[in-house]
């Protein structure tokens, strides 16, 4: 006799997750991670994003001695700076000031990164050396640079080295001479090469060891081991280096304002966009926030190509 088979009964379905169980994800990490984020999404929503908005609809309007806009004006604002003598020179004293500051950071960051990276002891206390003056404020280097190294006065260390060999006193930070370049320049040299050091070295740990060496097998040292190992190696990490450095000269202004603002008159390019549209803005009495608000898109849509630059040339370097 055929038996019979008794059919267990279907389990009922549990259903699709409600939308809160989806949004609050596994175990609520969903809400750990938003709970983490939001303040830092919520400042930079307040101080950068709103910032740059309200400064594009006050760049259309006149707006002196007050952030609440008058009188439309169109392009007037772009027009009248980019026929502004002075933030044309600006943008020639960023082109000079990168001229300096790109090649010899990347140089100087690139043989740290070379010598530490090749170290058997010591490492961590080396890269934790040359990377602390990163934390320093650039206002507080600027002002340390200024009164300490550079002073003009007979107390200021260089003049005393100068003096001790007989030389005669130099004003650094003044005059028609362009020896503030070298303060300029130390300064950001001292702050920012211990952080692409820490870039390039992480660049050259991830190049195999594997093709060092077979080129030494091949007979390849020192130069030539640099030249056709590490640096094609190196490449993608260096294009980056060199535009964030790019784009970091081009926002270059506590160094510039604090060394040399309070001198009276700004040197011959020696007053970059930043301070020539913070003393637009702010300074002279005039507060024209109108044409301060017009200069800021100039600068955020070439920092952008910059980057849309970094982003084009780093996928084709990759590739």
């Amino acid at each position: 006799m055929p038996t019979s088979v008794v059919e267990a009964p279907a389990r009922p379905s549990e259903g699709r997750p409600g939308l809160w169980r989806r949004l609050r994800g596994h175990q609520g990490r969903n809400l750990w991670f938003a709970a983490f984020i939001a303040p830092f999404l919520l400042g930079l929503i307040a101080f950068v994003y709103l910032p740059i908005v309200w400064s594009a609809y006050l760049s259309f309007f006149e707006a002196r001695n007050t952030v609440t806009p008058t009188r439309f004006v169109g392009l007037d604002n772009y027009i009248y700076l980019l026929n502004d003598k002075l933030f044309v020179n600006s943008l020639l004293t960023f082109v000079a000031f990168a001229a300096f500051i790109v090649p010899l950071t990347y140089l100087g960051s690139l043989g740290l990164a070379l010598l530490l990276n090749n170290l058997k002891w010591g490492q961590a206390f080396f890269r934790s050396v040359f990377f602390i003056p990163t934390a320093v404020s650039y206002v507080i280097a600027a002002i340390i640079w200024r009164f300490a190294f550079f002073s003009g006065a007979r107390f200021g260390l260089l003049n005393q080295f100068i003096t001790a060999a007989g030389g005669e006193q130099v004003n650094w930070l003044g005059g028609t001479n362009s020896l503030y370049w070298v303060a300029l320049v130390s300064v950001r040299l001292w702050l920012q090469t211990g952080f692409y050091m820490i870039l390039l070295i992480a660049g050259l740990q991830r190049i195999p060891l594997e093709t060092y060496e077979a080129a030494a097998i091949d007979g390849a040292s020192g130069w030539r081991l640099l030249r056709f190992i590490t640096l094609p190696q190196l490449k993608a990490t260096s294009i980056a280096v060199v535009l964030l450095l790019l784009i970091n000269a081009f926002q270059a202004f506590d160094e510039f304002y604090n060394m040399l603002g309070s001198i009276g008159t700004y040197p011959p390019y020696a007053r970059p966009p930043l301070v020539h549209l913070y003393l637009i803005a702010v300074g002279g009495g005039q507060q024209d926030l109108g044409v301060g608000g017009a200069g800021t898109m100039i600068l955020t849509a070439i920092i952008v190509l910059f980057g849309v630059g970094q982003t084009f040339i780093l996928n084709r370097s990759t590739k």
